[in-house]
């Protein structure tokens, strides 16, 4: 199991309102290239995104489905790959004037679950580290200003005429990339 926290500059509202809009999702999501709603109910339970990673030539379409929905303090979405799936779970927390946000993540199906091990925990944790950093820019961005310290946030929005595959297979791999090799979690 790979967790990771962060203290985010912002209010857990500002923070569900981003962890709500599927849309959003490939601008914090380590590995997404593209994001939409495949429904008009997310994050409610059973609803569902499509995403797109790319992995140099190779292009991969998968879905996310949420699974447990507590809003502005608790989603926990299930990643459906070929390899089978894996539970996301974030925890907003109230922290002082601004939020605790923890993530957690294992295999839940297929293969990945047994073949889950410590060395996958530090590349998830790796991704975590990431990815709650580019959650609390895109939060920053959302609210109209750069996160404290960053020079300006976020990552630009996809080009005009990009289109979204309707329906995509659920053929999509993780993003490998080197874990941090400490293991500590982020309390910054």
């Amino acid at each position: 199991m790979a967790q990771w926290n962060r203290v985010l500059e912002a209010t857990p509202e500002e923070v569900w309102e981003v962890l709500s809009d599927g849309e959003r999702y490939a601008r914090w999501v380590v590995g997404a290239h593209d994001s939409w709603e495949r429904d008009d109910h997310w994050p409610a339970v059973d609803a569902e995104l499509g995403y797109t990673l790319k992995l140099g030539p190779w292009t991969y379409h998968g879905r996310t489905i949420s699974r447990r929905c507590e809003p502005i303090r608790r989603l926990e979405l299930e990643a459906v790959t070929h390899l089978g799936s894996a539970r996301i779970s974030f925890l907003v927390e109230p922290w002082g004037s601004h939020t605790l946000v923890l993530v957690d993540e294992h295999p839940l199906r297929g293969p990945a679950a047994r073949w889950h091990n410590s060395g996958a925990d530090l590349v998830l944790r790796w991704r975590h580290r990431h990815l709650l950093a580019r959650l609390e820019e895109a939060t920053a961005s959302a609210r109209g200003r750069p996160r404290a310290g960053a020079p300006g946030g976020g990552r630009p929005s996809p080009a005009p005429g990009d289109e979204h595959p309707s329906s995509g297979s659920d053929d999509a791999r993780p993003s490998p990339g080197p874990g941090d090799g400490n293991g500590a979690r982020d309390r910054s």
